[in-house]
């Protein structure tokens, strides 16, 4: 299967990517479900409509590489390979979540895994990847950082100053802007002088693509081109994907601010996994019969997060002062 400027993508790895946003998208679909029941405390921002940006970015990153989210950020966290079960647990507030239950939604971190964190502080994550990206360059290590900003996200002066500031000390960094069309409520043709956000790119000489973010294929090969150029010293670059967000800005949101039947029109004509399989399938590469099982095994694994969150333990009280302070 092509598409991709590393030429021909594995069958293996079609299969990965698809369980990927199968996975991302029953884990977005069941905590929608399972907040309104009032057991999950805090704040949900949900990523289902955006599958394919998060994992086409994040095939082309080696777990030695890092991404920093967003408020929105179960997908990105899903694609850089923390545990499901664990963020679950997380969300519900529980002590064997991916953070113990202290982080929730909006602050769902794996170190380990690369994930620096989801944020919730809007356009936070441009400069911890530039620090990444500067970390890298001084170790002397092929490490590429990654960050995931919205169209809101992108009007933040943290994010034109780490495009400066990535331009000017020639990081290995990959700027992604996930224009879902809404800075909350406001639309990007209300909120945004210009038609792309990555025209923005010029103003800092760095290359600046435009891709459909519904398509995988698209997205993994403007990546694939990016990190690479970033991991063999070549700088700092800027992909906007124009994508769709099928929930509103949090739960609860009414969107009355969308037009009538855009939600399911996107679902209906550009969703990205009914697309992924239609291609793969078409050209012989993937069967439905493969992606079947797969819809069948992550189904199975998000109702056995479930399950495991509402049954594990709640932190300590004790354990709020835990983790406070680092100790040198």
């Amino acid at each position: 299967m092509t598409g991709t400027a590393s030429g021909t993508i594995p069958a293996a790895e079609l299969l990965q990517a698809y369980r990927t946003m199968r996975t991302i998208r029953d884990f977005e679909e069941r905590v929608y479900k399972e907040f309104q029941t009032g057991q999950m405390p805090g704040f949900v921002h949900l990523y289902a409509g955006e599958e394919a940006v998060a994992t086409g970015v994040c095939d082309v990153l080696t777990p030695a590489d890092y991404i920093a989210s967003t408020h929105r950020g179960h997908g990105h966290a899903i694609a850089k390979g923390c545990d499901v079960v664990a963020m679950m647990a997380e969300l519900y507030g529980k002590a064997t979540g991916t953070c113990k239950g202290k982080g929730g939604s909006m602050h769902i971190a794996d170190l380990s895994t690369g994930m620096l964190g989801a944020n919730g502080i809007v356009g936070g994550g441009p400069p911890l990847v530039c620090g990444v990206g500067l970390s890298a360059k001084v170790r002397g290590t092929d490490q590429v950082g990654v960050s995931f900003t919205g169209d809101g996200g992108s009007n933040q002066g943290t994010f034109l100053e780490s495009l400066n500031f990535a331009a000017a000390m020639n990081l290995p960094v990959v700027f992604v802007v996930e224009n879902n069309g809404y800075a909350e409520s406001t639309a990007s043709s209300f909120h945004q002088s210009g038609i792309d956000v990555a025209k923005r790119a010029d103003g800092f000489g760095l290359p600046g693509v435009v891709v459909d973010g519904q398509d995988y294929f698209a997205v993994r090969e403007a990546a694939a081109e990016a990190v690479g150029r970033a991991r063999a010293g070549g700088g700092p670059s800027l992909i906007e994907c124009k994508t769709i967000r099928y929930f509103g800005h949090f739960i609860g949101d009414q969107q009355k601010y969308r037009a009538p039947n855009e939600v399911a029109d996107a679902r209906e004509h550009r969703d990205p996994l009914k697309n992924f399989r239609a291609r793969v399938t078409r050209a012989g590469v993937l069967t439905d019969e493969q992606l079947d099982a797969i819809d069948t095994e992550v189904a199975e694994l998000i109702d056995r997060a479930v399950a495991q969150a509402q049954a594990a333990p709640f932190p300590a009280p004790e354990s709020a002062l835990e983790d406070v302070y680092v100790s040198y």
